[in-house]
């Protein structure tokens, strides 16, 4: 599993989709959510606007599993 430092209050996981190299484009985040099933929490999530915040786990498929790490008031 790899740490995703983010230093804002939460991202989407359409933004997590581009950070990790899962999709080129924040465009393409729609069609990638209607073609694979990506994991929060353990729970299949398709809302590219999810927010995704400190401690949540993130499993895509393809390019692995991810865990958010805050760094805010660090």
């Amino acid at each position: 599993m790899k740490d995703i430092e983010i230093d804002v209050e939460f991202v989407t996981l359409g933004q997590l989709l581009k950070m990790t190299d899962a999709i080129s484009s924040g465009g393409m985040a729609k069609w990638f959510l209607h073609e694979n099933d990506v994991y929060v929490n353990g729970e299949v999530d398709d809302r590219r606007g999810r927010k995704l915040r400190d401690g949540d786990i993130v499993n895509i498929p393809g390019c692995g599993r991810f865990r958010i790490v805050g760094t805010t008031g660090q």
